[in-house]
């Protein structure tokens, strides 16, 4: 194989391994996002399988940093970085680029490097949404502790009222789960609710429809086990919103894993008089699927100020309750004391 080869091919091995670096540390210590940093690390996994099937030795025998005319050339704009954002835009670039670069050249010499390179230029592209378009989501989603559905039918006093006093008592995230409603209702409360959350910077989520959701603006959208695929989801909200998975068994999980949503739901974690299930899912499926991912964990399912700390125990971050706080004559209380025995 000509040396020229097997130098540009070295060369955007690097550009993609020091690419990869910068863009794990920056998932890891600017974003906190561990399931995102797993995820660039197992890039750089599959960019050492690359670099096996062409031949380390023959790439490092052929590395000629004194000859190359490249090396000292830089443009202005890339001496100076105004932002962290501005580092990892520049740094997907790169990867995205090399991994191209060595699709084609790896052609050169070994097929299975080249088909290597090329699935690993998608999996980049796929990070670069989750990290740059829905980072920011990502981040405060993992915040969120106490996560309120709202379905009319269970609320004590007016929906809208009970949803306020839901985000005094502490929600982080508030759901709009009303599957009778019509399309021109569902999507006329979700511009309420997404006015009401938007006022006090909490996050606002739709079950079931994505449609919907892209029209309110809101930052997610819920799926179950007979509803879109997450792939499916993002197709009609975009890229940019947040899609939750529901899983009631471990076999479920590990299928809903693999469609690589932002968060999973598990449950019930115990019987429910507003769901009622022949499977109760319990604390000890939570428990078994905790280790699979480092995505946030939503446990739902007959959860109360009594019962939560046993879901927290068995690896949950974050817990939905509908009727423990709906159907509370004092919605602001109900949720407070649920947040008091989360630990």
């Amino acid at each position: 194989m000509d040396a020229e080869v097997l130098r540009i091919i070295d060369a955007n091995l690097n550009r993609a391994r020091e690419a990869l670096r910068v863009i794990e540390d920056y998932a890891r210590f600017v974003r906190d996002d561990a399931d995102v940093a797993g995820a660039v690390k197992s890039c750089r996994h599959e960019l050492r399988n690359v670099v096996e099937a062409l031949g380390q030795k023959a790439l490092l025998a052929a590395r000629d940093i004194v000859s190359d005319v490249g090396r000292d050339l830089k443009t202005p704009e890339e001496l100076h970085r105004g932002a962290p954002a501005d580092v990892i835009r520049a740094a997907f670039a790169r990867a995205g680029e090399a991994a191209r670069v060595l699709g084609e050249y790896g052609k050169l010499v070994s097929p299975a490097a080249a088909a290597g390179a090329e699935a690993l230029r998608y999996r980049v592209y796929e990070l670069e949404q989750r990290i740059v378009l829905r980072g920011d989501l990502r981040q405060r989603w993992r915040a969120v502790r106490l996560y309120v559905l709202l379905t009319e039918a269970l609320c004590r006093r007016p929906w809208l009222e009970t949803a306020a006093a839901a985000i005094r008592g502490g929600a982080g995230c508030l759901q709009l789960r009303e599957k009778q409603l019509e399309g021109r209702e569902l999507l006329r409360r979700a511009r309420q609710l997404r006015d009401l959350t938007a006022e006090h910077g909490i996050l606002l989520a739709i079950n079931d429809r994505p449609d919907v959701a892209k029209l309110a603006q809101a930052d997610a959208v819920h799926v179950g086990q007979d509803d879109l695929s997450v792939k499916e989801v993002r197709r009609v909200a975009g890229a940019d919103m947040l899609v939750g998975k529901s899983t009631h068994t471990v076999q479920q999980f590990e299928a809903a894993l693999a469609e690589e949503p932002d968060y999973l739901a598990v449950g019930p974690m115990f019987p429910s008089e507003t769901k009622t299930q022949a499977h109760i899912a319990g604390p000890e499926t939570l428990a078994a699927v905790r280790p699979l991912t480092e995505l946030p964990l939503v446990a739902i399912g007959g959860i109360t100020a009594e019962n939560v700390s046993q879901v927290m125990a068995a690896g949950a971050n974050c817990v939905a309750v509908c009727a423990a706080v709906l159907g509370a004559e004092d919605a602001e209380a109900a949720a407070r004391a649920i947040l008091r025995n989360i630990k």
